[in-house]
């Protein structure tokens, strides 16, 4: 049975998550005090929350495996080694939940969980001064480019035993799908939010968080991310950091139109989505509301649609456009271009006809009909 249990509480519109004792409910102080560390480093509340769980997951791990902390820093590199991929396929067999699985946790997953591991255990090193770290923690230097293209050399600590990763695919939308949706919405805010993700890229978050007297610039068709951590809605953006986009014409039109139609009940408040209907009507909208709308335009129109989908969609009708990559992972604000890399949905027709017009271009470079 689990010792160990997620805790959470909420004050003014923030979430902080800690770790207690299931049987007398006490606080455990060192998780929970790196818990609030990352909450302080601007960390999303989603991430917040993995990183909770994973450690939970691991607390309890230990607890079977009757070990201390402290114990894991004094054991010998195989044996640290050892420890660290069976807690891997511990939790590759779903042993972390108490609610057996349907589906296992993915390779992916199960390697996040660890990494937090690993980030909880340098927290420890520094808040204790061990000044000794984790031996199965090598070092390793990556080049990154961040959303400019500008190159740079991050030092990090790698671990050899990682579960083998298949890699990310990202599911996107195809642009007559989009078009079926609209054409099913029973009003125009749904049209409005379904056409800002299409058009902008911006995280559901990022959107729901734009307050209409401050975020958008009606003389130039630009909405815009600014970082607040504490929206009324429960709305924050991923990264602490300012963003904006350009909306078509036609989008903003009926963006206007949306305006008109519901002046009332968005005057009352200062958000540009509001509940329009309900117990809540005039409120603030919140993603609950985002994927309840999803749902029943899928139960419609059979099309399964999510706010990343159209993030997705974003980024890959912009490159067939043209758009360099460093501009693409820019305008997704993405920190790294390897996470823009994910987003694009590459695929092997469009891999040979990109060779059949570089050969079409380039056929003699080699003069190979003259050694015929």
């Amino acid at each position: 049975m689990a010792r160990y249990e997620v805790g959470l509480q909420v004050e003014k519109h923030k979430k902080y998550y800690f770790i207690r004792e299931i049987e007398s409910c006490a606080i455990v102080q060192l998780p929970s005090k790196y818990l609030m560390h990352k909450m302080r480093s601007n960390i999303s509340p989603n991430t917040n929350r993995r990183s909770a769980f994973a450690i939970s997951y691991y607390l309890n791990y230990m607890e079977k495996c009757e070990l201390k902390l402290e114990d894991v820093f004094q054991m010998k590199y195989s044996k640290q080694h050892e420890h660290f991929t069976d807690f891997l396929l511990w939790l590759k067999t779903g042993e972390h939940s108490i609610e057996k699985y349907k589906k296992l946790p993915s390779n992916e997953t199960c390697n996040a969980y660890l990494k937090e591991v690993f980030q909880f255990y340098t927290f420890i090193d520094r808040e204790e001064e061990y000044g000794q770290g984790l031996k199965v923690l090598s070092d390793g230097q990556f080049i990154v480019r961040d959303s400019v293209g500008v190159r740079r050399t991050l030092n990090r600590k790698h671990f050899h035993g990682y579960l083998k990763e298949n890699g990310h695919i990202g599911k996107t939308i195809e642009q007559d799908k989009i078009v079926t949706l609209l054409q099913a919405c029973t009003n125009c805010r749904d049209q409005v939010l379904l056409l800002l993700l299409a058009e902008t890229g911006f995280r559901i978050g990022e959107l729901l968080g734009i307050r209409y007297e401050h975020d958008i610039d009606y003389e130039n068709h630009y909405l815009i991310v600014n970082f607040r951590d504490d929206n009324e809605n429960g709305a924050r953006a991923k990264n602490a950091e300012f963003r904006k986009a350009k909306v078509s014409q036609d989008t903003f039109d009926i963006l206007m139109a949306y305006f008109r139609q519901y002046e009332d009940l968005i005057t009352g408040q200062e958000y540009l989505f509001v509940n329009i209907a309900g117990d809540y009507k005039g409120e603030p909208f919140r993603l609950s509301g985002v994927y309840s709308m999803l749902k029943c335009l899928e139960k419609k129109t059979g099309i399964k649609a999510s706010p990343h989908m159209l993030r997705h969609y974003f980024a890959n009708t912009r490159r067939k456009a043209g758009w360099k990559l460093e501009l693409l992972s820019q305008a997704l604000g993405h920190r790294h271009i390897e996470t823009t890399m994910r987003y694009l949905n590459i695929t092997e027709e469009e891999l040979t006809d990109a060779s059949d017009e570089f050969y079409r271009v380039h056929q003699g470079i080699y003069g190979v009909q003259e050694l015929l």
